[in-house]
């Protein structure tokens, strides 16, 4: 076909738009009798877009002709373009299917027209929720070149088991892809990505760098003399050592800068400058030489695993850190297990190392971070997370690689509302068993999962396309309260809902006391004298009793204000009658 051939094909297929318009200034037309079809395309290589007619051009002219064959019922094409181009059918994060999806949302489609399903998703969970996004708003689904159509039963078990077809060659791809990368490495060869600092790569296997090998050494031995990653770092920041400079694979310039810990304690912990390759917790002789002999490797490896804070091991452990071990701040340092008793309360935290064996290291103008986490509010924090991936157990198994079968999908829902009751519970064993990383940085924190592990509690199967690991992020930050330190999410409450016993008190003792004031007739004064306070006191507690019902509530489930304590409550001389005034001024 010409270009104006295919100029004239495209004008006599684009709508004219005709019709009323309930939404004034919309491009969307909604004439009375009309089915509104929008077409979606996608190519997953970005091979041949550039051309002024591409994949994605004969996608949408095919669909277009199907859709102006069933102008008689009354089919009209609607001017939007959706086009996914370099995109894979794996994943819904597609800017173009998101924009479909919200126009859907909004009532704006009647009919999505395809030219194979397959362009729309690869995955049959995928396709699943998509099919009942459109049913949720009465949109039907057509592909043009394998004639489906989701409004009918038969059309649906068609299009479920090419769907089906689909996925399972693309987890036998993964399958092979794993299966080699596996083997490659069970015979020592190195599988690409950016090589260790003292390597550069060659074929299959690695050479050494002479000049980089020789600062590796170095650190492993100025490690093994100082016995601590943080004083390290310090010491080779004041040597002036410099992390060297690297080109990356794709030509981006790496190094330059201080060692970090982080960087530090992963050359330390690296088994590749032992000459090994590390797979799936097996251990392969590398084809490649080592740059650090076996002795001094073991001793390093040992003077790390003893500065590593355990996990609290005593059977009489009132309080174990359930993320002892486990926990670091943003640069790498790990955040060690604290406690501190004040009239024979424990309190217990995770701090810095920097606290804990320095003195007066949280006033010191280091810029390095000095954190003083609360250690029940972090686990709670931590604990609620996990537990909501556990509430979708549907998006959790997609996203943890689970095999899902029909048969099983009842089971799979016990078992993690099951997993969720015991985290919710703070169970020790079911949250070390998960976590394997939490990360506190200044807006929020990171938690990393052990997807396998999700996958054994949950008594499933893994897909060919389970990933190592999966991650959330949790919103909250350290901040200081008064003399307590919290986290609060960014809205300003407080990370756990944890009722204040002394607030309920108070809110007990407002009612209670202005009961009696209504019984006895005393006042202020007079009743303070009955319970040895003075007036003062009375008239601010029994001003409580008339708090908005919102805040009182907000103060009995422990969702109030982090910053909302006693004192402040007792500090509202002038309480507006209004509760909108008051929840205003209390930022409820």
């Amino acid at each position: 076909m010409t270009q104006v051939a295919r100029r004239r094909t495209r004008a006599a297929l684009r709508p004219t738009g005709s019709g009323t318009n309930s939404d004034a200034g919309s491009s969307f037309g909604t004439p009375t009798g009309k089915v509104r079809c929008a077409i979606y395309t996608r190519k997953s290589s970005e091979e041949g877009l550039e051309q002024d007619f591409n994949s994605l051009h004969a996608q949408r002219e095919a669909c277009a002709a199907y859709v102006l064959s069933q102008a008689s019922e009354g089919w009209s094409l609607l001017p939007q373009e959706y086009d996914d181009g370099g995109l894979s059918g794996g994943t819904l994060e597609r800017p173009a299917l998101q924009r479909l999806l919200a126009d859907i949302a909004a009532g704006r489609i009647d009919i999505v027209v395809v030219y194979k399903v397959d362009r729309l998703t690869r995955s049959l969970l995928d396709f699943a929720r998509l099919v009942e996004a459109f049913d949720a708003e009465g949109t039907s689904f057509v592909s043009v070149t394998q004639s489906f159509n989701t409004t009918t039963s038969m059309g649906r078990l068609t299009l479920n088991m090419l769907l089906s077809f689909a996925q399972f060659e693309r987890e036998v791809t993964a399958e092979r892809i794993r299966d080699k990368i596996a083997a490659s490495k069970a015979r020592g060869m190195w599988m690409g990505g950016n090589p260790p600092l003292g390597y550069r790569p060659e074929g299959r296997s690695l050479e050494i760098v002479p000049d980089h090998a020789e600062l590796i050494r170095e650190l492993f031995q100025r490690y093994l003399a100082i016995g601590n990653v943080r004083l390290l770092a310090e010491q080779l920041a004041a040597d002036r050592i410099q992390v060297p400079l690297r080109r990356s694979l794709t030509g981006r310039q790496m190094g330059g800068g201080a060692f970090t810990r982080g960087q530090i304690y992963k050359i330390l912990s690296n088994p590749i400058y032992l000459g090994e390759i590390h797979h799936k917790g097996r251990v392969y002789d590398g084809k490649h030489e080592a740059i650090i002999d076996r002795g001094l490797w073991d001793q390093v490896q040992a003077k790390l695993a003893d500065n590593t804070q355990g996990q609290q091991r005593s059977p009489t452990a009132k309080s174990p850190s359930l993320l002892a071990g486990r926990i670091f701040d943003e640069t790498g340092e790990p955040l060690v297990a604290a406690h501190a008793t004040k009239n024979k309360v424990r309190y217990r935290y995770y701090v810095s190392r920097a606290l804990q064996h320095e003195a007066g290291a949280g006033t010191s103008g280091s810029n390095e971070p000095r954190l003083r986490v609360p250690a029940l509010e972090l686990e709670k924090a931590v604990a609620e997370g996990v537990a909501a991936l556990f509430d979708d157990p549907l998006d959790l198994a997609c996203r943890a690689g689970i095999e899902l079968r029909p048969d099983r999908m009842a089971k799979l829902q016990t078992s993690a509302q099951r997993v969720a009751v015991k985290l919710r519970k703070r169970d020790r064993s079911s949250m070390r068993a998960l976590i394997g990383r939490v990360t506190v940085e200044r807006e929020r924190i990171e938690v990393e999962f052990d997807a396998a592990a999700i996958t054994e509690m949950l008594g499933a199967e893994p897909s060919a396309a389970a990933p190592d690991s999966i991650s959330i992020t949790i919103d909250a930050r350290i901040r200081r309260t008064g003399l307590a330190v919290k986290l609060v999410h960014n809205t300003g409450r407080a990370a756990v809902q944890d009722p204040q016993e002394h607030l309920i008190r108070l809110l007990a003792k407002a009612k209670t006391w202005w009961r009696e004031m209504q019984e006895s007739g005393m006042n202020a004064k007079q009743l303070g004298a009955r319970h040895g306070v003075t007036g003062t006191y009375i008239g601010r507690v029994v001003r409580l009793n008339f708090l908005a019902p919102s805040i009182a509530e907000s103060i009995l489930a422990g969702n109030q204000p982090a910053a909302l304590d006693g004192k402040r409550l007792l500090g509202l001389r002038d309480l507006p009658l209004d509760w909108s005034e008051q929840e205003s001024a209390l930022r409820i």
